[in-house]
């Protein structure tokens, strides 16, 4: 991963010196995201400046340092993460008579945008990605955020200024910003144990949606838009359903699922796989090391209390695939040290106990290699949580009822609020109460 952050400056308060300043300083507290390299790019005529910290994944070379202007000059970019179709697209801009100095990623999007617009662009991207692009022709800031959020981007809009960064603590190094508690988001991250999109933690700064890009110019408006729909997807997919059998079907995906993970191998520095001996990482290291000539590694957290220990079973698929295997069993004491150094990663709560193991496997992993796929993301795209076969079948049971009374039903269980259900519920035993009551009443509902 890499950090971006930056700011558009209407006034054009600031010289080049200062502007450079404030970028190189917005931009420092992510180094964590980018040790491999630092850069500032500033147009003081225009009050712009794009900060940038590199993590080298494809192409090492000075070549693939950030930010980066087009060929043309046109567009600045300051981009973080992979793009999996970049030799693709690359083949497309260099017969159009685009130039190539390297062969990074971030050259195929800034190309891109000067050969196609930004958002025919990111149209044409398969990956995961936030970025900047500055357009020098129309004076206009373009923040882009990849179709499922699995970048991050915050932004902020205050005295004819828009900021942006990678991370909170980013903007938190702005003087003008007074760091104030969004009690509405509070009361989300209570309800849902983080705090949802398009809020954040603070007043004053948002997080831009999955799927959608930001346009600000010399009007001073943030124009959001989306350029992906998840629901529309769906629909789309519902409404033109395949007619094949289940074997075609199973090789089908499988044939895919292989592309998809060859793409996520491409690299010019060690890569290795979070193994946690489940379904979902035990097919793509399996995939993985189909598609390697030597031995992939793969890395495994363990824990001695055996309720919670998955390394077991992780180290039994290894020996299976024959990976270079490591795990890291963890005492209580090295988990609770990891405590203190959360409000730091996260910037704003997060009430997720992964996030302890992930920390750890994590920086155990970084010791050996410098990327690391792993099964996040399995569970929702493949219907793999308990709740998705619950209600799928309540679904069915809720439609032998007539119309009126499922209508009747849901008006009487959203007359309640969640907060009502939760008390209510309180007269339940602990243990065969579910979480967060007052939410699933009202998702029922919707069934």
């Amino acid at each position: 991963m890499c950090g971006i952050a930056g700011l558009v400056d209407l006034e054009r308060r600031s010289g080049a010196d200062e502007l450079q300043a404030i970028a190189a300083r917005m931009a420092d507290p992510l180094r964590h995201r980018g040790p491999d390299g630092q850069g500032v790019w500033v147009d003081a005529e225009a009050g712009v400046a794009l900060g940038h910290r590199r993590l080298a994944i494809i192409d090492l070379s000075p070549a693939g340092a950030q930010p980066m202007s087009s060929s043309c000059g046109r567009f600045v970019l300051s981009y973080n993460g992979e793009i999996y179709n970049a030799p693709e697209l690359r083949q497309e801009l260099e017969a159009m008579g685009r130039k190539f100095r390297g062969h990074s990623d971030t050259e195929v999007i800034v190309e891109g945008c000067a050969v196609w617009g930004v958002r025919e662009t990111v149209e044409r991207l398969m990956g995961m990605f936030a970025f900047a692009a500055w357009d020098r022709r129309n004076r206009k800031l373009t923040l882009v955020r990849d179709r499922l959020g699995i970048k991050p981007l915050y932004w902020g809009h205050f005295n004819r200024r828009l900021f942006f960064g990678s991370e909170l603590k980013a903007l938190t190094t702005l003087s003008e910003w007074r760091k104030e508690i969004d009690p509405d988001a509070l009361a989300a991250f209570l309800r849902y144990g983080y705090v949802p999109t398009p809020q954040s933690i603070y007043r004053g700064v948002a997080k831009l949606a999955p799927g959608t890009l930001l346009e600000y110019g010399p009007d001073d408006e943030a124009r959001i838009e989306a350029y992906w729909s998840l629901a529309e997807v769906s629909e789309q997919g519902q409404a033109s359903l395949l007619e094949t059998s289940d074997a075609a079907a199973m090789e089908t995906f499988e044939s895919l699922l292989a592309d998809s993970v060859r793409r996520r191998m491409v690299a010019d520095v060690p890569l290795g796989m979070f193994l946690s001996g489940g379904i979902d990482s035990s097919t793509i290291a399996a995939l993985m090391q189909a598609s390697s000539p030597r031995p992939i590694r793969t890395f495994s957290i363990g824990f001695h209390e055996q309720a919670y220990d998955e390394a077991r079973h992780a180290k039994k698929v290894a020996k299976h695939l024959g990976t270079d295997h490591t795990e890291l069993y963890v005492t209580p004491s090295e988990a609770q040290a990891v405590i203190p150094k959360l409000p730091q990663i996260y910037d704003e709560p997060f009430a997720d106990s992964s996030q302890i193991p992930t920390f750890l496997v994590s920086e155990m992993t970084r010791e050996h290699v410098t990327v690391a796929l792993s099964g996040d993301g399995g569970d929702e795209l493949f219907a793999g949580y308990n709740r998705y076969g619950k209600g799928l079948a309540l679904a069915k049971a809720m439609r032998s009822l007539p119309r009126s009374v499922r209508t009747a039903l849901a008006v009487s269980m959203t007359s309640v609020t969640p907060r009502i259900w939760d008390v209510i519920f309180c007269l339940v035993p602990s243990r065969l109460r579910p979480r967060l009551v007052g939410d699933k009443m009202h998702k029922l509902a919707g069934v």
